[in-house]
Parts: structure tokens; sequence; C-alpha cells
């Protein structure tokens, strides 16, 4: 498991985030959190999921972001260099070990008004405990970041 976990959000994802901070906290897991810090209906995902995004990279770190869909949070995280971010909004759990496994995804983005708390605690568990596979998506991955 990684030993911090980066967490973003707009206002869409706000409460859900806000709940994954605390259980991962509860779990003895280090957060930096990117913010949103309070519920602004008029916040703009950018400001909170680019430095975020910036941030995984520099340092190696996995991240959980949130939206209402995770769409276009994911597009703006997937905008930094070295960023690997898949969507879940309540998909088949094979979506969420699929893109560690074969895609080293270091970021997940979740869609807020699709995925209810329990659920989130699910899948983020199976994240975190999937591996990469290596191999021959290593190739790929290294493609993606040259």
């Amino acid at each position: 498991m990684s030993k911090k976990i980066v967490l973003a959000t707009d206002h869409a994802g706000f409460e859900l985030k806000e709940h994954v901070k605390n259980m991962l906290l509860n779990k003895g897991i280090e957060i930096k959190d990117f913010g949103a810090y309070s519920y602004d209906s008029q916040d703009d995902y950018p400001d909170f999921i680019l430095p975020a995004a910036q941030y995984i990279a520099d340092n190696n770190f996995v991240g959980i972001i949130f939206g209402g869909s995770g769409q276009g949070e994911a597009i703006a995280a997937n905008r930094i260099k070295g960023i690997r971010a898949a969507v879940f909004y309540n998909g088949p759990d094979e979506i969420v070990q699929l893109s560690k496994l074969h895609n080293n995804a270091n970021v997940l983005s979740i869609g807020a008004r699709f995925v209810n708390q329990s659920r989130a605690e699910e899948i983020i568990d199976l994240w975190l405990s999937t591996s990469f596979e290596e191999g021959r998506h290593q190739r790929r991955i290294e493609k993606l970041d040259s």
C-alpha cells in the first residue's frame, strides 16, 4: 500500500472525499488533501485536481480524486505527465483491478454521483491492494511516459 495517498475533489465529490479521508486515516494511512476543504457549489475541479496530480507525479504517490462523474477530473489529471488516472462510477470491480494490473493507474477518479460511501470503501480497498502486473504492460507504460 502507498505510503501516502493524495486526495482532491470539487464540490460534487466533497462529501465522499471527506468520508474516504476519514476511512483512510482510521486505517493509519497518511493523507495529503488538496481540497476542496469546504463545500462551494461554484468551485472548479481543475483548481484542486491539477495541483494534486502534479504532486502525485513529482513524488511517486497515488491519488484518489472525486467529482460528479469523475470524468472531467480524470481528464484534468491525465494532462500531467506521469499520471495514469482511471475512472470508476460503479461499474464492475474488474475495471478497477485492470486499471492497476495492466495500466498501473496511479490515480483513481471516482464519480461521487454514482458511488455511495460503502461502495467507495470497497473499491478503494480493492484498488489499493491490486499490484501492477508489469511484463508487457511495463513497455506500454514507458511509451505513454516518454
